[in-house]
């Protein structure tokens, strides 16, 4: 009897054991981003007291911004995870139009532009959304986030009721909405806000032009409440009726708050961006903001019962050409890192800035954080030698067939990419001289060229140098010049103008020249593939430049993320496995590229890189950042 009664009770602690496992696992299962198992989906984000509501219930927005795009899809699931470790309970995304929109014809929503997969993922994590689908959304992006084939249009008007524009508009939004409407808040899903444009208060051009997106957006089944985003002078021009009015800040202003509270009384204030750093241009320094005086912004919005986005939480990285670039005071392309100084670094690890607003969330929260995930394993693997070498002229046969033209063309009117011109990259301009002189170019090479005679380099046209001596010689000859579009300008009211490549007559003493024979050199997969077919060679002790330069990285075992270093090498971009991975400069601020893992395959990797002036041979792989001299904001 003892030993029955004795099995009795191991049954009855298995029983409750097993039960109690399952009535967690139920919880965890259905419960919501914000921990309950029931919440009211009839009811979206309330707007209408002096503090947010959610399914009825009060709720206050503790977001951060992630940009999808850039970082691998392999990743988007760790830096969620982090997000929501530092007590975050929403993340709030950008929709790129140029990158899922690279040709009119064609939509992109696959691989690491699948949208859907990421929203999934969000909501499996335990994030509310903020969604923010343009179809500008800035983001320090090449031209705001459009593609550049609108500029084909001379008479284009960005961000207008222009007729091209909006028709464009459409043809995106008709593609894009229907996939993001099923995971709004109201339907099961974690979106609860969406925003109209974005910063528009501080552009402006047309006033009918927001309620037109607002309309857009609805039509196709938007039904979660809008937004709009400007900093204080944009406030007044910048919202629609409809869409609650939020504020863009770095320090805290007690006169913006009272501003919005002026423009828009009895509503819940939302700092829609509460920029934790700052991006970095190309012959300038690494900018910080510095740890205690960004929670000291946080603690205070707080303090005043406001609710917050972090951009950026996480940065990332502006792979390929993506990245914007500063209007005023002068040209400034961005480089390839978007570390952005935020609390996760660019390679995803916690800086000090994590730790301190963690510290503060948890204790806000008056909750238990989950545990902070563990950092993935930097590796420093030996220095590829790049050992094969193609000049830029033995490979122009293996390129885009090349245009002939009386006058310069555009990078965006290029007869190229199925009618859609070319959008990123280099193009090789070249006609023929029969004298030397002054050669102008005004202000029409867009943004940098490289000129040369017979091949032979004799200066550089960008910004701020107007003019070269073009030396003089016998009988005809080739002049070359390789024009670089080093990045659109992303935010200003010139971007109507940002046409890239020659836009317009460059003069040789006085004298517009004509009949040019043009190259596109986009610098995508599809072109670097191209190159497999073409006449390689040893690298001598003096290559010609511009050129390709070939080699070797082998990984033994699961790749790790690593950053790489071109000490010796001057300008150019790099490639591995051939996906373009970014930019480098000698200029700086930016001194290494971070190379995540999941680019990279166990055993051989191709490195190519194209390199303008001058090459080192070898590529050092190490195993931290570093993104150069720092200087406070």
């Amino acid at each position: 009897m003892a030993v029955f009664s004795l099995r009795n009770n191991h049954r009855r602690r298995y029983v409750i054991l097993f039960l109690s496992l399952a009535c967690f696992i139920i919880y965890r299962h259905f419960r919501g981003p914000t921990g309950k198992i029931r919440i009211n989906r009839s009811v979206g984000l309330g707007v209408n007291s002096s503090q947010f509501t959610l399914g009825g219930e009060p709720f206050r927005i503790l977001g951060g911004s992630l940009h999808y795009f850039r970082l691998p899809r392999a990743y988007w699931k760790d830096r969620m995870v982090k997000m929501k470790a530092c007590g975050l309970n929403t993340l709030t995304v950008d929709v790129p139009w140029s990158l899922h929109q690279p040709e009119k014809g064609e939509l992109r929503f696959h691989g690491g532009l699948d949208i859907e997969a990421f929203l999934h993922l969000a909501a499996e994590v335990g994030l509310w959304v903020i969604l923010r689908p343009g179809p500008y959304i800035g983001s320090d992006l090449d031209l705001g986030g459009l593609p550049s084939w609108l500029l084909r249009d001379r008479e284009m008007m960005l961000r207008t009721t222009y007729p091209g524009f909006i028709a464009a508009v459409n043809v995106y939004f008709d593609k894009l909405i229907p996939k993001v409407v099923p995971f709004q808040f109201k339907k099961g899903g974690p979106i609860i806000a969406v925003q109209v444009e974005n910063k528009y208060g501080s552009h402006a051009r047309d006033a009918n032009y927001m309620l037109f997106i607002k309309e857009a957006l609805q039509e196709r089944g938007i039904s979660e409440v809008l937004l709009t985003s400007d900093d204080h002078k944009g406030l007044k021009y910048g919202g629609v009726i409809g869409a609650l009015r939020t504020l863009n800040l770095q320090k805290m202003n007690p006169d913006d708050i009272k501003y919005l509270e002026t423009v828009q009384p009895n509503s819940p204030v939302l700092v829609m961006e509460l920029w934790t750093g700052r991006c970095d241009g190309w012959g300038g320094l690494h900018h910080s903001f510095p740890a205690e005086d960004l929670i000291a912004v946080v603690r205070e919005v707080l303090r005043r019962g406001m609710s917050i986005n972090l951009y950026m939480f996480y940065g990332g990285t502006n792979f390929g050409f993506m990245n914007g670039a500063l209007a005023y005071p002068s040209y400034k392309s961005l480089v390839t890192s978007y570390d952005y100084d935020a609390p996760l670094s660019e390679a995803g690890d916690y800086t000090p800035k994590y730790h301190l607003l963690r510290d503060l969330l948890s204790n806000f929260n008056k909750e238990i954080l989950p545990e902070m995930p563990g950092l993935h394993w930097k590796e420093e693997y030996e220095t590829a030698i790049l050992f094969q070498h193609l000049s830029l002229w033995d490979a122009l046969p293996y390129t885009h067939e090349p245009f002939k033209s009386q006058f310069p063309v555009n990078m965006e009117n290029l007869p190229v990419n199925n009618g859609n011109g070319q959008a990123y990259g280099y193009t090789l301009y070249e006609t023929t001289i029969t004298r030397g002189g002054s050669l102008k170019s005004g202000s029409n090479i867009q943004d940098r060229a490289l000129v040369f005679v017979n091949q032979t380099f004799i200066g550089i046209f960008h910004h701020r140098n107007l003019e070269l001596a073009v030396p003089d010689g016998k009988g005809k000859r080739t002049l070359s010049l390789l024009v670089e579009n080093c990045g659109r300008v992303h935010h200003s009211k010139d971007m109507d103008d940002q046409r890239k490549g020659i836009v317009g007559d460059i003069l040789l003493n006085h004298t517009p020249l004509t009949d040019f024979t043009i190259y596109s050199l986009d610098m995508t997969s599809g072109f670097i593939d191209s190159l497999y077919r073409a006449p390689w060679k040893s690298v001598t002790n003096k290559p010609s430049f511009p050129g390709f330069f070939q080699g070797r990285l082998f990984v033994n075992g699961y790749p790790s993320d690593t950053f790489m270093k071109l000490p010796g090498w001057s300008k150019g971009v790099v490639f591995i496995n051939g996906q373009n991975i970014g930019r480098y400069w000698d200029a700086g601020p930016q001194q290494a590229l971070f190379l995540p893992g999941p680019f990279l395959n166990s055993g051989m990797n191709q490195v190519i890189v194209f390199e303008e002036a001058e090459a080192d041979f070898k590529v050092q792989f190490e195993d931290s950042p570093d993104l150069g001299m720092t200087v406070d904001i």
